[in-house]
């Protein structure tokens, strides 16, 4: 299994959190309420993670378990084309989940940005809720807030042609919130104007410049915002993920935010 890692779980304001590798964070509320964040992919969940990456495996910085299939999910968000796996999906999905999709994930654009086969969302055997910037949905006692996730044209991710991976309406953040508590994960994104007006309880942002914004603009972004916790994902999955995430959980705390680093994996899932 690669890294033998002890148990891992956060709490924070009634809520359990488990970060499960890649973008995949599990939100649990005190009534047993399930929110999965983009569920899957590079062998997260079907426990072959430390066999793809063994370069990252022996590091003891990214959680690593076994083969899992809790189906204990009640909402899944969906942040675009790179995270959906209808794979993963199942592996977390209760029979009654409803996955809340950005509008523009399709099983046409997953295979031109990634190569991959996938159904259309509408195609999976669950309810599937679509949403787009500023949306917001009640579902099983849970808010879904849909809000702007991309690259800045003029940013670091750019290119000479001012291309980027995820140019604006490519994919979106959530805010969750279960029990009152405001949980926001970026998604694929810089820091944007948009993030930085959000009423945040827990921060989950990706702190690895390929892609996204680096641990240095997550720290910042965290200083403003002053969540009740910061709790990093996305990171150190493989090479061009990797972050010093020791580094942010200092930067952050020197801002008088509180930080966890959840890198091992739980014992009961």
């Amino acid at each position: 299994m690669g890294a033998s890692y002890g148990v891992m779980t956060v709490r924070h304001d009634g809520l359990r959190l488990d970060w499960l590798g890649y973008a995949t964070a599990r939100i649990e509320s005190h009534d047993g309420t399930v929110v999965y964040t983009d569920p899957g992919r590079y062998g997260v969940l079907d426990g072959s993670w430390s066999e793809q990456y063994p370069e990252r495996a022996s590091a003891d910085d990214h959680p690593s378990g076994p083969a899992i299939a809790p189906q204990d999910c009640d909402v899944i968000v969906v942040t675009h084309d790179h995270h959906y796996s209808d794979d993963a999906i199942d592996r977390v999905a209760s029979d009654d989940a409803t996955v809340v999709v950005y509008e523009a994930v399709s099983a046409a654009g997953v295979a031109a940005n990634s190569g991959r086969d996938v159904v259309e969302p509408e195609e999976l055997p669950y309810d599937v809720e679509r949403v787009g910037y500023g949306d917001t949905l009640e579902i099983a006692g849970v808010t879904v807030e849909a809000v702007p996730a991309y690259n800045l044209p003029d940013g670091p991710e750019a290119d000479e042609s001012v291309d980027v991976l995820h140019p604006y309406e490519f994919g979106c953040g959530y805010v969750v919130t279960l029990d009152g508590t405001r949980c926001f994960w970026t998604g694929d994104s810089d820091v944007v104007p948009e993030q930085r007006s959000l009423d945040v309880d827990v921060f989950l942002p990706s702190i690895a410049r390929s892609f996204t914004m680096d641990r240095h603009e997550a720290a910042e972004l965290a200083g403003e915002l002053t969540p009740g916790l910061v709790l990093p994902i996305h990171y150190n999955t493989f090479d061009a993920l990797r972050s010093e995430s020791a580094a942010f959980a200092g930067d952050v705390a020197k801002r008088s935010v509180p930080v966890a680093l959840d890198e091992g994996w739980p014992a009961d899932l």
